[in-house]
């Protein structure tokens, strides 16, 4: 098989793969915005897919609390090769009963994380992103998230601290002073190539070059990118977001073996 090569995720000193692989669908079928449904693999179809993106070179694994039972069963499904995953949750977001509520006060930032570390059966979650509402991101500083994801990197909880944005203000807001971002690019949605662009080039406040790390998500517009009549496919999609400067890797959800393996195989064609 086609292999990745890691590359640099901003200044956070991570090294993750260009495909990261996208997990809502391993824990919630409700509420979702694909064109097709959602059926939720089984323990065996979970850890081949895991199987396939580990072989093919992909270490990068996004999760969340609001992916329903997803974090639970990444936990039992990791196993030994934990230390082969950069893990990538959030906080602020939760999914029960059918239904996402919202809180980003300090404490629940802390304890949905300590909650995740059980879930996961980690020591350590390399990087926490604030699963963004599309209102908060516009008060990270006064509402008090940016020092409760700050409290995070001093307390060992995490890594490298960001946010998945929702808003184009937001995302520049947070480009000024966060580790990570999660950014929408895709052919239909180019919006935030400004924001990925300042982020690439932020100067720390010793003068030298501080680049926040970008992860993409929504690259294939949630599966609606080869639809309406700027249709686009797979493969023109990870053409502009792998081929953006900056870019350090593009999360994909899939729980189709061979839809894995294609991506991988058109990500390794696109980067060569």
């Amino acid at each position: 098989m086609t292999h990745l090569r890691t590359r640099e995720l901003g200044s956070t000193g991570l090294r993750v793969s260009p495909l990261g692989l996208g997990t809502v669908k391993f824990g919630r079928s409700e509420g979702v915005k694909y064109p097709t449904p959602v059926r939720i693999p089984d323990d065996s179809e979970a850890a081949g897919l895991l199987d396939i993106a580990r072989e093919g070179g992909m270490n990068l694994i996004d999760t969340a609390p609001a992916y329903g039972t997803a974090e639970e069963r990444l936990g039992a499904l990791l196993g030994p090769h934990r230390d082969h995953w950069v893990i990538c949750t959030k906080v602020g977001e939760t999914f029960e009963n059918g239904m996402s509520t919202f809180d980003f006060s300090p404490r629940a930032i802390r304890s949905s994380v300590e909650r995740s570390l059980l879930r996961l059966r980690t020591d350590r979650i390399d990087i926490v992103l604030l699963h963004s509402d599309g209102m908060i991101e516009s008060d990270l500083i006064n509402s008090g998230v940016a020092d409760a994801l700050a409290d995070l990197k001093r307390a060992g909880l995490a890594l490298a601290v960001g946010a998945s944005t929702k808003t184009l203000t937001g995302s520049m807001l947070a480009a000024k002073f966060l580790d990570v971002l999660m950014l929408t690019l895709n052919p239909l949605e180019t919006g935030e190539l400004e924001t990925i662009e300042r982020a690439r080039n932020r100067v720390g406040a010793s003068g030298e070059p501080e680049p926040a790390g970008i992860l993409i998500k929504k690259a294939f517009a949630s599966g609606h990118q080869a639809s309406g009549t700027h249709a686009a496919g797979p493969r023109d999609c990870l053409e502009l977001s792998l081929g953006t400067p900056g870019v350090g890797s593009v999360i994909v959800g899939t729980t189709n073996a061979e839809h894995l393996r294609a991506n991988i195989a058109a990500a390794c064609e696109v980067l060569t």
